[in-house]
């Protein structure tokens, strides 16, 4: 069934609307009507909030009443589409493995608010965290694709401020490279149904804007990764932004950080998201259950 699954979602994929790189009020609507399709389990329920200023949308699911943990979660889109509520999908299937809840957050969106508008926001909501009383140990960091990349550039913005850090960091499908010269731009194209180099250059101009691309406050497989907590890393073989994947495992690894790749072949960019139609998804979720879960304090 797994090829069968692959080839039904990468033609899902290939016949959509979405453009990446096109109007960005245009493409914010089609990647909401996408995401908005699958609507949420039963059991899950979101509540909006706010956490050290910045909104946000707080998901628990029914029959975890004692949450372990929490995940602070940053959602996909290139910096410029997405939203807090649409990301409680993949945020709720997280949770559910992991015996947590999920605080998804609303940060600021490229191009009316770059670069470092995101990552400050992402630091408040994590104090935010800690002044309700969550103790460091007790929060993992997680996201999907630029919101991976989001996870990786406030941790070290958590770091340098002196706060405590959290207890772990996942990240599906990280863009953490915006100035797009991984080899697997070219060597992947073909490959990938839904993102192209043209597209996320665009983007990531936007969100940059007069900095450099290759800082590692923005591009995290250039910082020095040194005090991470431990990281897991899963990302699809079809992908664009595979080599964002593996030279940020490589650079954690390299700086001291306990890390994990997880590649999965012959799977599309945040393929995690696809958890009930596609098998991989719903194996590389309970591996990610795993390792959030087991990173909180008990």
């Amino acid at each position: 069934m797994s090829k069968q699954q692959r080839d039904t979602i990468d033609q899902i994929l290939r016949d959509g609307d979405l453009d990446l790189g096109g109007d960005v009020e245009e493409q914010r609507q089609i990647f909401a009507e996408m995401i908005a399709a699958v609507p949420l389990p039963d059991d899950v329920h979101t509540e909006d909030g706010t956490l050290g200023g910045v909104p946000v949308v707080i998901i628990t699911i029914d029959g975890i009443s004692t949450p372990q943990g929490t995940i602070l979660y940053f959602h996909g889109g290139a910096y410029a589409l997405g939203s807090a509520a649409l990301a409680a999908g993949l945020a709720s299937q997280l949770a559910r493995r992991a015996g947590a809840r999920a605080v998804s957050v609303e940060f600021a969106l490229a191009p009316e608010q770059p670069y470092p508008a995101a990552v400050h926001d992402a630091v408040a909501a994590y104090q935010g965290l800690l002044d309700d009383g969550i103790p460091a140990s007790n929060i993992v960091l997680a996201g999907e694709s630029s919101g991976g990349g989001l996870a990786v550039a406030a941790c070290l913005a958590i770091l340098s401020s002196g706060l405590p850090r959290p207890a772990g960091i996942y990240v599906a499908s990280p863009f953490a490279d915006l100035t797009v010269s991984g080899e697997s731009m070219t060597t992947k194209a073909d490959a990938d149904p839904s993102v192209t180099p043209e597209g996320l250059g665009r983007r990531a101009r936007d969100y940059a804007t007069s900095y450099d691309p290759a800082d590692g406050r923005i591009s995290p497989v250039f910082a020095d990764l040194a005090g991470l907590p431990p990281l897991l890393i899963q990302v699809g073989g079809n992908e664009v932004l595979l080599d964002d994947a593996t030279r940020l495992a490589a650079k954690a690894a390299g700086d001291g950080v306990a890390v994990t790749l997880d590649v999965t072949p012959d799977v599309p960019h945040v393929f995690v998201g696809f958890a009930g139609m596609l098998d991989e998804a719903d194996q590389a979720l309970a591996t990610a259950g795993r390792f959030i879960g087991g990173r909180f304090s008990r």
